[in-house]
């Protein structure tokens, strides 16, 4: 009598396991707007950043677990959200730089725009060559930003007009808290809704065998380059959510290493999976806050890397799959 295999919770060919994390992600979610009653400005604040780093790190998840595209610039997608509204405060109109809409408008679609243009060019290339790619578009605009005066220089702009939503500024901590929740709660949704749809499905058969999509009639380039200009999307709002809670913007925010920070993030949580993008942004602000806490730790709080690469390489070793993956992934 031949041996039943194990389903590990795979019941009709669908796994039970992203649904169980999608629910729990949810959860969380929904209990996010509830620190509002409570007075803690820290503790809004820190929710807030957490939230605006998943959103980044989501679309670049969605650029690597359903492309299987890694990018070392997508921080310039970020940067560039930022950028926008802050410049649209300087020479813009007030009714212009004061509208939530049309200010997260100008900056969504000029990181969409400038995703289309790097887009086209980057995704000729395959493997290092693309990851170089990436690089250089990701390196050019943060010289273009350190290097001219519009931009700045190397101190960046600060936000002179915090854009308003129905009569309530964003530069107060518990109206922002909900406009970051309802943008991260409104962009995983859609997410699943692509990543199930045939757009979706279409990406990761590319992504799989992208011969075998072209002789079924599909062009891989154009179905691509729609995916990554989502994904610059994405990283254009978390830009524009981060300079508004912050206030300023500066090169370091297109740099190579805040792309490879984010790229950190999706490689902690989890490359195929949503809510482990939110996981790996948490986790490693929740590091850096706690280990890096002189009060906690002294001296030793210098040394709060050792911690984070610490926890990377247990993640290598015992969980390749992520914090969020449906098993260990042992070697």
């Amino acid at each position: 009598m031949p041996r039943r295999r194990p389903d590990h919770g795979v019941r009709n060919g669908v796994s039970a396991v992203p649904a169980v994390q999608d629910a729990v992600a949810g959860l969380l979610l929904c209990l996010v707007p509830s620190l509002i009653l409570v007075e803690a400005p820290y503790t809004t604040q820190l929710v807030t950043r957490i939230m605006i780093l998943g959103l980044f790190a989501m679309s670049l998840q969605w650029l690597v677990g359903q492309l299987g595209l890694v990018s070392l610039g997508h921080a310039a997608f970020f940067g560039l959200g930022g950028y926008v509204l802050a410049l649209l405060g300087s020479f813009a109109d007030e009714a212009v730089s004061k509208s939530f809409w049309l200010s997260l408008a100008s900056s969504v679609g000029v990181a969409m725009a400038f995703a289309a243009v790097s887009g086209y060019l980057v995704l000729r290339t395959r493997d290092a060559y693309f990851l170089m790619a990436t690089l250089a578009f990701g390196q050019l605009t943060y010289f273009v930003a350190h290097d001219t005066r519009l931009a700045g220089g190397s101190d960046g702009l600060f936000l002179v007009v915090r854009p308003e939503l129905a009569g309530h500024s964003l530069g107060s901590a518990p109206v922002l808290l909900v406009v970051v929740w309802l943008c991260v709660l409104i962009a995983w949704l859609a997410l699943r809704r692509l990543a199930g749809s045939h757009f979706g499905h279409a990406l990761a058969g590319v992504r799989m065998n992208a011969q075998r999509m072209r002789s079924l009639g599909y062009d891989g380039l154009r179905l691509q380059l729609a995916g990554y200009v989502v994904a610059g999307g994405l990283a254009g709002l978390a830009g524009y959510l981060a300079t508004v809670q912050y206030g300023f913007v500066n090169p370091e925010s297109c740099s190579w290493q805040q792309s490879g920070a984010v790229l950190l993030m999706v490689i902690l949580g989890g490359r195929r999976s949503i809510p482990g993008a939110l996981l790996g942004a948490a986790a490693i602000v929740l590091i850096q806050e706690v280990f890096g806490n002189a009060a906690l730790f002294g001296d030793g709080a210098r040394h709060w890397p050792l911690v984070l690469g610490g926890g990377f390489l247990a993640a290598a070793l015992w969980r390749r799959s992520g914090m969020a993956g449906s098993g260990p992934g042992r070697r």
